[in-house]
């Protein structure tokens, strides 16, 4: 009976938060871009001589070896430390954050992939905050990715966040395919950038992410066009919530 009352209760919450639903079509194929948070001049947040743009492509770099290991086409926006804004030669503005933005979104055009997931690390004033941050759009397939990963990242690093909505990211407002932004964990915060800079804990990062991709990949693969993600969600998190 206490089961019955758990799923009724996480029945009325999922209804009541499930976003918008999107046109987005499965994952099949998976084709995934890594976008790759920052680069070249943009640093991003910082500590001491860490830097958020090396960090995000350390680990990009081992996010696309595992995903490609796993039998995924991937692609990364950037291989090196470059700055995207500067292969912008078509908006006319001066805003070097702007040409920046724009390039990702064009990239992302280009490359039509079905699965965005953007890599950055979060900063705090306050250094105890910690823990992987997932932010997603107002849509269903991208609340459902968010969700998985946020799960998967939480479970790597005994944490009990919950994916975020980010609305006003350029990011997530302008992507062609259901989108994604990882935070990865707090630079400012001792634990986290022990891990983030760890080759070993940028692997398991890496295969948190992975794994996430691939629970969302069979969920998705398991769709008709008109199917219903809310419902196949759903029974995951029945099933779970038995177990």
């Amino acid at each position: 009976m206490k089961k019955y009352i758990l799923l009724l209760t996480a029945m009325i919450v999922w209804t009541a938060c499930f976003p918008v639903p999107s046109k987005a079509i499965p994952l099949t194929p998976i084709n995934i871009l890594i976008d790759v948070g920052h680069g070249g001049v943009d640093s991003g947040t910082s500590f001491g001589e860490l830097h958020e743009k090396n960090i995000n492509l350390q680990v990009a770099k081992r996010l696309y070896q595992q995903l490609t290991d796993a039998g995924y086409r991937v692609a990364l926006n950037r291989q090196e430390d470059i700055a995207l804004s500067e292969e912008n030669r078509w908006l006319n503005t001066r805003s070097r954050h702007l040409r920046d933005l724009a390039q990702r979104k064009n990239l992302a055009k280009e490359l039509a992939p079905q699965m965005m997931i953007s890599l950055h690390v979060n900063w705090s004033k306050d250094s105890r905050r910690r823990g992987p941050v997932v932010l997603y759009q107002s849509n269903e397939q991208s609340y459902m990715l968010a969700q998985l990963l946020q799960d998967s990242l939480n479970r790597l690093e005994n944490t009990h966040e919950k994916p975020i909505k980010g609305g006003t990211y350029y990011v997530l407002k302008h992507s062609y395919c259901p989108t994604v932004i990882v935070e990865m964990g707090f630079i400012s915060n001792a634990g986290d950038r022990s891990m983030l800079t760890d080759p070993r804990g940028q692997e398991k990062i890496a295969q948190a992410i992975k794994i996430a991709v691939s629970e969302y990949a069979t969920l998705t693969g398991n769709l008709k066009m008109e199917g219903n993600v809310e419902e196949s969600f759903w029974k995951i998190l029945v099933e779970r919530m038995l177990n």
